[in-house]
């Protein structure tokens, strides 16, 4: 049996959490693959499988062959840009495969091993919140209305609610990790990713930042922290029960561009781009942490500071490849 087994093992969250648990045991930690390779390196005493959490058959054999004690499930279609042209596939992704995740892990217990009971962690977003987020309501806590603004939003609503239901009516331990702006090497189309993949191509070809709502307000998680939060929900979090992962504040965006020209080592030009303008961009996002406080003594560690200097240096690493 392993002990922890990460779908969406690839992606910028879980390649760093592959990354956190690498002195586990050999073959203690599973990860799930599917499309690209992840940009850090998977530890050697970890097994990776090919996995598409839309097939429920193949879901079904990776649990029942694994049995792990955590279950990690962050596997997801995650950009709320694509999930407008995209909608069936991001629907079908995330909502149908964390059906298939629930459903294999009764099909273990029905079947295989009647004590079966695993913790299923499922990454979740605030994105679910969507026009609640209003700068008179915020910071928001778990209680707040949940009225998503795109397909994505829609889809990590039904991935929370298909949470609650199989804990309430089939007691599988869950937790609803509602997840905040989180970034950190790897990561792709967030603001700190752009910019610093931005500052890395001025630094070799000149040329101005393009930037769009700099007003916009935002709380930037490191990665890190966002693990650290993750795996103490899975040993201490109440089941079925949803936390919000956030910073402690909201950052103007743009606030960081000093960050970038002292990091730099440059002086930036500045050119505000329409096409990087977003119709329905919420003014502010921020959420209240208490609850995950309270459970857990969470506490973020990571300064904003180290953590554009970690993306920065990542991607200045990827362009001198």
């Amino acid at each position: 049996m392993a002990q922890v087994l990460v779908t969406g093992a690839t992606g910028m969250i879980g390649s760093h959490l592959l990354a956190h648990l690498r002195d586990s045991p050999p073959g203690a930690v599973v990860g799930t693959a599917f499309g690209p390779p992840s940009e850090l390196p998977t530890p050697p005493a970890h097994v990776m499988v090919p996995l598409d959490v839309r097939d429920g058959p193949a879901v079904r054999d990776c649990i029942a062959r694994h049995r792990p004690a955590v279950i990690h499930h962050l596997a997801a279609q995650s950009l709320p840009t694509l999930s407008w042209t995209e909608p069936r596939l991001t629907l079908d992704t995330n909502v149908q495969g964390t059906v298939n995740i629930f459903e294999a892990v009764l099909h273990v217990r029905e079947t295989m091993d009647a004590r079966y009971d695993p913790m299923v962690v499922v990454a979740c977003s605030s994105a679910e919140y969507g026009a609640s987020m209003t700068p008179e309501r915020v910071p928001l806590d778990e209680e707040a209305p949940l009225l998503p603004l795109h397909p994505y939003g829609v889809s990590k609503v039904a991935q929370d609610l298909l949470a609650f239901q199989y804990w309430r009516n089939r007691r599988i331990r869950c937790i609803r990790a509602r997840i905040f702006n989180t970034t950190g090497p790897g990561k792709r189309d967030d603001v700190v990713s752009d910019f610093a993949a931005r500052v890395a191509r001025i630094r070799a070809e000149g040329g101005t930042l393009r930037v769009g709502n700099l007003d916009a307000r935002r709380p930037i998680m490191d990665v890190r922290d966002t693990i650290a939060a993750l795996l103490l929900l899975a040993e201490r979090g109440e089941p079925g029960e949803a936390y919000n992962l956030c910073g402690d504040t909201a950052v103007r965006i743009g606030e960081l561009i000093p960050l970038f020209e002292r990091l730099g080592g440059m002086a930036l030009t500045i050119a505000q781009d329409p096409a990087l303008l977003r119709p329905s961009d919420e003014s502010v996002i921020l959420g209240s942490n208490h609850k995950l406080r309270r459970r857990t003594n969470w506490r973020p560690a990571i300064a904003l500071e180290e953590t554009v200097r970690a993306v920065l240096d990542h991607e200045l690493a990827r362009r001198a490849r």
